[in-house]
């Protein structure tokens, strides 16, 4: 029976959702107030202000967004079929404390933190935690923005001028946290699926490289990590089993000397999975729509190992660009403006190392 799904946002990850749900003989429609996203060439999308209408269009809903108003969909959650992931993994991951908290109730390793109210509070939080030590908003933030890294006690006053206090406006200001800073080998992520009916499938772990705070590159699957997947999967295991999750969810991960410690999770489809369109035998995208509709979950095996690289601010020549040999070119029709994603590339072939080199060359 073809079912109508309602997604919350309406970006690119909307629009891939689309693309995969259509292939299933399924529908979308999207709930987005910028003009003309990128989900509108795939589906209709509703204004906030058409809320009822969105939901009486839809059968099932989901999201593509983690800083997804808790309230609507909390409201979805009692409309229809509900909504997948469930409101509580927003309402935790939209929290970087509450967050903290949740992986030390299920003994998933984390950087030491503190919650931050005032300069006193991050000078001791400087004192206990040590130096270097970074500062971030407990709520919003991503893509690098939302951080201080305080290098001296020095930056203590402009660390607390530049994030303590933009919701001194607030009735009750956010703490802002602050997490020890790690001596880190690399960045890796796990993708894992958890259906209807609790199976959970489990994507490689792959790495994954940022420039000033955007994810650049991911490399799938990860080199050497075979000794850390089976940490992996128990921690995002427990996290999803948890939160009775329903769908696609993201946990990043930094590798140490002594394993994995844990980032932060993302209740949705996401970047470092991008590649798996073309290099997994089921995309992580459609592997989200067959989870929220119930469908059995497809095989996260690789076809052939993948090197995907963002495309952020400036599109290259799309023609040279197709000329190289196993380049697969998704464009998600965005201007151009410094520090936007606004496409991504997945390399496949027998040279990546070679290949990557003339890619980068083209996005430079």
């Amino acid at each position: 029976m073809t079912q109508t799904l309602g997604i919350l946002g309406g970006g690119q990850l909307g629009m891939m959702l689309a693309q995969s749900a259509l292939q299933l003989g399924h529908q979308c429609v999207f709930l987005e107030d910028t003009p003309n996203p990128p989900a509108s060439l795939y589906g209709k999308v509703y204004h906030s202000s058409q809320l009822e209408q969105f939901i009486a269009d839809s059968d099932i809903f989901s999201l593509e967004f983690e800083n997804t108003p808790v309230a609507i969909a909390s409201h979805l959650a009692n409309q229809k079929a509900g909504i997948y992931p469930p409101p509580n993994a927003l309402h935790i991951a939209q929290d970087r404390l509450k967050e903290k908290a949740l992986f030390n109730e299920l003994d998933v390793p984390t950087v030491p933190y503190r919650a931050v109210n005032s300069p006193d509070e991050l000078a001791l939080a400087c004192d206990e935690l040590g130096l270097p030590l970074v500062l971030k908003t407990s709520r919003g933030g991503y893509d690098g923005k939302g951080q201080f890294v305080l290098r001296t006690a020095d930056d203590i006053s402009t660390a607390w001028d530049e994030l303590g206090r933009a919701t001194t406006h607030e009735e009750m200001p956010a703490p802002l946290i602050a997490e020890g800073f790690i001596d880190f080998e690399r960045e890796v992520s796990l993708i894992a699926v958890r259906g209807r009916d609790g199976e959970i499938v489990y994507y490689p772990l792959v790495e994954n490289t940022h420039h000033q705070g955007i994810l650049a590159k991911t490399v799938a699957p990860a080199p050497n990590v075979a000794h850390l997947t089976q940490d992996a999967q128990h921690n995002i295991k427990k996290i999803l089993e948890k939160l009775d999750y329903v769908g696609v969810l993201t946990l990043e991960l930094f590798v140490t000397e002594t394993g994995l410690i844990a980032n932060e999770i993302a209740p949705r489809v996401h970047n470092s999975g991008h590649w798996s369109i073309e290099g997994a035998n089921t995309s992580q995208f459609e592997n989200h729509v067959r989870a929220v509709l119930g469908l059995p979950l497809g095989d996260t095996g690789i076809i052939k190992p993948s090197v995907m690289l963002n495309v952020i601010g400036k599109y290259p020549n799309i023609n040279e660009l197709l000329t190289i040999k196993g380049v697969h070119f998704h464009h998600y029709h965005k201007d151009e403006r410094a520090g936007r994603k606004i496409g991504h590339i997945t390399v496949m072939n027998d040279e990546l190392d070679k290949t990557i080199e003339q890619v980068e060359s083209l996005l430079r």
